[in-house]
C-alpha cells in the first residue's frame, strides 16, 4: 500500500518509503518542515531533491525507456516493410495512400495518445505501463490473424498505436524525472532504442517475409515472441523518481505560452515531411529494380543511421543547445528529403538512407528535449510531454497520405519529395523563430 509523506500528505510510490522517510528527517532539520507549516511554498528541489542525472537507477530507468521505444517506435518503423508486402500480398486492390494510412495514424496516435498517457503516468506511476505493455502483445498475436483492410486499421493502426501512445510518453516522463542537465543526452538514448528496433525488426520481418516459407502470420507471431522479455525488463525498471500525483489532462497555461507553441508547430512540420522516407522508401527502391528482400534492409540501414543522429546530438544539444539541436535537424532533413527522388540506383539509395537516418533521427529526440525545457515543473512533465507530442504529430497522420497522394496523382517521386522537404524546412525556419524571440537571440545557445 506505501506509506503517506508525512509534509507533503501524498502517497508514496511504493519502494520509495526509505527514501521519503530520510527526506522527510532532512526537512526538519534544516527548517523546511516549519516553513511548509506556515505556508510557504517549497520549489520542487528542495521538496524531493535535484535530479540525479547519473547513477545505476538513472540509466536502468533510460534502459527502460529505450526498450519500450525498441518494441514501440521500433515496430512503426518497420511499417515500410510492411506496406511494401501488403501492395502485393494483403492488400493488393488498395492504393499506397490507403496502406500509408494504416502506418500514419498507428503513428499519430501513438504520440497523441500521450495526451491522456502522460498525466496517467503522473497519477498512476509504472502500472499505466505495465497494462499497455501486456495488451500490446496480446494485439501483436491479434495482427497475426488479420486479413481485411479494417482488420490491420483497427488492430495495427488503432489499437497498437493507442497502447504504444501509454508505453511511450510515460517513459519520456520517467526519464525527466532523473535527468536535467543531461537530459537531452538521455532522451537521446531511449529514442535510440527506436533505431535499434528500426534495424533488427525489418531485417527479420524482411528476411521471414520474403527469404522464408513462414509466411505472414507466423512471422507477426515471432516478433511478438521476440519483444516480450524486453518489455518485461521495461515493466521492471521503468518507475518514476517522483510521487504520483493528480494532473490535468490539460494544462491551459502551457497554450498560452508562446516557446512551447513554437516547439510544437516546429515538431508538427516537421513530422509531415519527415516520415515519407520511412514509409516510401521501400516501395520506391522496388520500383528502381532493387530487389524485395534489399528494398526491406533499407529501413534497416536507415534506422541504424538514426541510432547516431539522435545520440550525438542528443548530447551536443546539452551544451550547444536543444532548440539549436531541433532547427539543424529540421533544415538538414529537409534538405536530404529534397534529393529523395534523385537515387536512382542501389548504391544511391544506401548512401541516402544513411544521410536521411542520421539527420531525421535528431528530430525526435531534440523534439522531446525541446519540450521539456517549456515545463517548469518537472511534475507535470508528462502532462507537458503528451500534449506537445499530440499536437505536433499531427504531421505524421497526415504527411504519409499525402505523400501516397502525390504519388499516385503524378505517377512518380519528384514532387513527392519536394512536398516532403519544403515543409520539413519551414519547421526548421518556425524553431529559429523561437530562438529570435528568445532572450539570448539567433546566434545564443537556446
Amino acid at each position: 500500500m506505501g506509506l503517506v509523506n508525512p509534509d507533503t500528505k501524498e502517497k508514496v510510490h511504493p519502494g520509495m518509503e526509505s527514501t521519503v522517510m530520510a527526506r522527510s528527517s532532512d526537512s526538519s532539520q534544516n527548517g523546511e518542515a516549519p516553513l511548509r507549516a506556515a505556508g510557504v511554498e517549497l520549489t520542487m528541489d528542495e521538496e524531493y531533491g535535484a535530479a540525479p542525472d547519473g547513477g545505476l537507477r538513472a540509466w536502468l530507468v533510460a534502459a527502460g525507456g529505450a526498450s519500450v521505444f525498441f518494441c514501440c517506435l521500433g515496430f512503426a518503423n518497420s511499417f515500410g516493410t510492411f506496406a511494401q508486402y501488403y501492395a502485393t500480398h494483403q492488400l493488393p486492390d488498395k492504393n499506397p495512400d490507403d496502406i500509408a494510412w494504416i502506418g500514419s495514424l498507428n503513428s499519430y496516435l501513438q504520440m497523441a495518445m500521450g495526451l491522456f498517457g502522460g498525466p496517467a503516468f503522473d497519477r498512476w506511476g509504472a502500472k499505466v505501463v505495465r497494462i499497455a505493455a501486456i495488451l500490446y502483445i496480446i494485439m501483436m498475436m491479434v495482427l497475426s490473424l488479420c486479413k481485411e483492410y479494417w482488420h490491420f486499421m483497427l488492430v495495427q493502426a488503432v489499437i497498437m498505436g493507442t497502447l504504444q501512445g501509454f508505453m511511450q510518453i510515460p517513459a519520456f516522463a520517467a526519464v525527466s524525472h532523473y535527468f536535467d542537465k543531461k537530459r537531452a543526452a538521455a532522451l537521446g538514448i531511449v529514442v535510440a532504442g527506436s533505431s535499434v528496433g528500426g534495424v533488427v525488426i525489418p531485417i527479420a520481418v524482411a528476411r521471414m517475409l520474403n527469404g522464408s516459407t513462414l509466411g505472414y502470420g507466423w512471422t507477426v507471431r515471432i516478433i511478438g515472441f521476440m519483444i516480450m522479455p524486453i518489455l518485461l525488463f521495461a515493466c521492471v525498471v521503468l518507475v518514476p523518481r517522483l510521487p504520483p500525483r493528480a494532473t490535468s489532462l490539460w494544462l491551459g497555461s502551457a497554450l498560452r505560452d508562446l516557446r512551447f507553441m513554437l516547439v510544437v508547430a516546429a515538431f508538427f512540420f516537421a513530422s509531415i515531411g519527415m516520415f515519407t522516407p520511412l514509409f516510401y522508401l521501400p516501395t520506391y527502391a522496388v520500383t528502381r529494380g532493387v530487389e524485395a528482400t534489399m528494398a526491406g534492409y533499407l529501413l534497416a540501414i536507415l534506422n541504424a543511421a538514426s541510432t547516431f543522429g539522435r545520440i550525438i546530438p542528443g548530447v551536443l544539444a546539452d551544451k550547444y543547445g536543444r532548440i539549436n539541436a531541433l532547427a539543424t535537424g529540421c533544415l538538414a532533413t529537409g534538405v536530404i528529403i529534397f534529393c529523395f527522388s534523385a537515387a536512382k540506383t542501389e548504391a544511391a539509395l544506401i548512401v541516402y538512407a544513411i544521410f536521411v537516418g542520421f539527420f531525421s533521427g535528431s528530430i525526435t529526440s531534440a523534439g522531446s528535449a525541446a519540450i521539456s525545457i517549456c515545463c517548469p515543473d518537472p511534475r507535470n512533465m508528462g502532462t507537458y510531454m503528451g500534449m506537445g507530442l499530440a499536437l505536433g504529430s499531427l504531421g505524421l497522420l497526415i504527411g504519409p497520405p499525402i505523400g501516397g497522394a502525390l504519388v499516385r496523382s503524378y505517377g512518380g517521386y519528384f514532387e513527392f519529395s519536394m512536398f516532403g522537404g519544403a515543409v520539413c524546412v519551414f519547421g526548421g525556419f518556425t524553431a529559429l523563430l523561437f530562438k529570435l524571440l528568445s532572450p539570448e537571440g539567433l546566434l545564443g545557445i537556446v
